[in-house]
């Protein structure tokens, strides 16, 4: 007997319920943040008095909320006024050349500061992986600075890696004082692996960890 063809209509349906159930197992999720704390709270000149380095051994582990983590985030490397204005100095007006990742007991993720959102680029815990010090592992998340390589190309290559490391002094400095004024404990080190957050963060070839800064509570 015979086999009965399958009409092509029904076949592209097919195709397409499959690979819309297949796919959908492997994708990533973006997460909203929500809207930064702009105002009221701890002024600057306190926070700037509390500013402090918490010791590695004595680091917490409680947890952050979602509103404390976007206004640390938005600190760093956020839009403060219009479509091009950070709450950082970036060479020549630049966007953020400097990027933020996040590592956390739910995955490892990207900030966008355009949009105020986390891209997800896996669900894995790296948190004990990417620090020479056990304690990175304690942190409830780890902000992790990223060189992109695609963004300087217009800038004399010797002058590259000092405007980078500028940017990543600012971003850490707003998030430790951010830090002080809601109550966090932040330390920013600089013996990370680079190796393995290339690998974990599947970096762009030429993009460069340049340091981490711990926060926790």
């Amino acid at each position: 007997m015979s086999e009965v063809a399958m009409p092509w209509f029904i076949r592209k349906i097919v195709v397409i319920l499959f690979v819309s159930l297949f796919s959908h197992s492997f994708c990533y999720a973006d997460i909203a943040l929500p809207t930064p704390q702009t105002k009221d709270g701890m002024s600057l000149f306190e926070s700037l008095k509390k500013r402090s380095s918490t010791p590695g051994g004595g680091f917490p582990t409680g947890k952050i909320s979602d509103d404390e983590l976007s206004t640390v985030l938005w600190a760093a490397s956020g839009l403060n006024r219009g479509k091009t204005g950070w709450t950082v100095p970036m060479v020549k007006g630049k966007s953020p050349y400097v990027r933020i990742y996040l590592a956390s007991e739910k995955g490892t993720f990207l900030y966008e500061w355009e949009g105020h959102y986390l891209k997800e680029i896996n669900n894995k815990d790296i948190r004990a992986d990417i620090g020479l010090q056990s304690f990175t592992r304690r942190a409830a998340y780890s902000l992790i600075f990223v060189s992109d390589a695609s963004a300087l190309t217009d800038i004399n290559p010797e002058q590259i890696a000092n405007f980078n490391y500028t940017a990543v002094g600012a971003m850490s400095q707003n998030a430790y004082l951010v830090a002080s004024a809601l109550k966090l404990s932040a330390r920013y080190i600089h013996s990370i692996k680079p190796e393995v957050i290339s690998q974990e963060l599947q970096l762009p070839e030429g993009s460069k960890p340049l340091g981490m800064l711990l926060i926790g509570k």
